[in-house]
């Protein structure tokens, strides 16, 4: 799920505003973008690269590894089971509201499909230095530059700012995974963690949590059993027991997922939780070698 500069990436959705603006920007940043779906304007060209009937029609003609949706809720499963079969390795779902029933059959495809699906509601996915897939400001050298420290965010705003952080301290990033704020993601925080911890690219982790699901408390389990260090923001330390804050799978029912429940977990697995992303580079330094 780390992307590469070589990885062949398809749009869907390219010719729609947000589709072509930030194909341009991925272009721009050494994405290897090879096409894009637009059944209404097949044969046509977006951002100087060819745009096809369906997923298959460009897997036939120029082959893709990755996917990533420019696609509206009602229409994100029809999309995204075409790119599964058609043969996507990895398919970044950037749409967010997607129905329930919808997002079980996305899974579904990919379980038989064998893609591992980011997402959805993720801004994305940067490798500073070689290419990004989504909506992350990796072309703003103040916010990602090439580094040694990986970082799994479910929201895109706030691994903006950790990875702002990072650059300023001199750090800068290896890679940036944003999984998303669904309910039902593809991609689970200790999924994200795993791949930086198997990167040899990567010397330190960094989590940005929140409130809120069990995620952060497995992914804690996995960070007690790694040697590189590892830091994390949770957010949310003032929300109300029980309040829906943020993302649709910020809710906190009892102790499960709260702020606590969280540190207590994390803390005890050996990862320094800090009060807000300004400490994360102080905290890391102090582990790093």
């Amino acid at each position: 799920m780390i992307v590469r500069k070589t990885d062949r990436v398809l749009v869907l959705g390219i010719t729609g505003r947000q589709g072509a603006f930030w194909t341009e920007k991925m272009l721009a940043c050494g994405t290897r973008v090879v096409g894009g779906v637009n059944p209404k304007k097949a044969g046509e060209t977006q951002s100087g690269v060819p745009v096809f009937a369906s997923p298959a029609a460009a897997q036939a003609a120029v082959g893709f590894d990755v996917a990533v949706m420019f696609i509206p809720p009602a229409a994100a499963r029809e999309a995204a089971v075409a790119a599964i079969e058609a043969g996507a390795k990895l398919l970044v779902v950037l749409t967010e509201h997607i129905p329930q029933q919808d997002v079980m059959r996305i899974h579904a495809a990919a379980a038989r499909g064998g893609t591992r699906i980011v997402g959805p509601n993720t801004a994305g996915l940067v490798t500073p230095g070689e290419c990004f897939v989504g909506i992350m400001p990796a072309f703003n050298e103040r916010v990602f530059r090439p580094g040694r420290v990986g970082v799994v965010s479910r929201s895109g705003s706030l691994g903006t700012l950790v990875c702002l952080e990072l650059t300023r301290a001199g750090l800068g990033q290896s890679a940036f995974i944003g999984i998303g704020g669904d309910p039902m993601l593809g991609t689970t925080t200790r999924d994200a963690v795993a791949a930086l911890d198997r990167d040899p690219g990567t010397d330190a982790v960094v989590i940005v949590g929140e409130i809120g699901g069990a995620m952060e408390e497995e992914a804690a389990e996995y960070a007690a059993l790694m040697k590189k260090p590892v830091a994390a923001f949770i957010a949310g330390a003032a929300a109300p027991p029980g309040r829906k804050m943020g993302h649709a799978g910020a809710i906190v029912m009892g102790d499960r997922g709260s702020y606590a429940s969280k540190r207590r977990a994390l803390e005890s697995a050996g990862v320094a939780v800090v009060d807000t992303p300004a400490e994360i580079p102080t905290a890391l330094r102090r582990r790093l070698p």
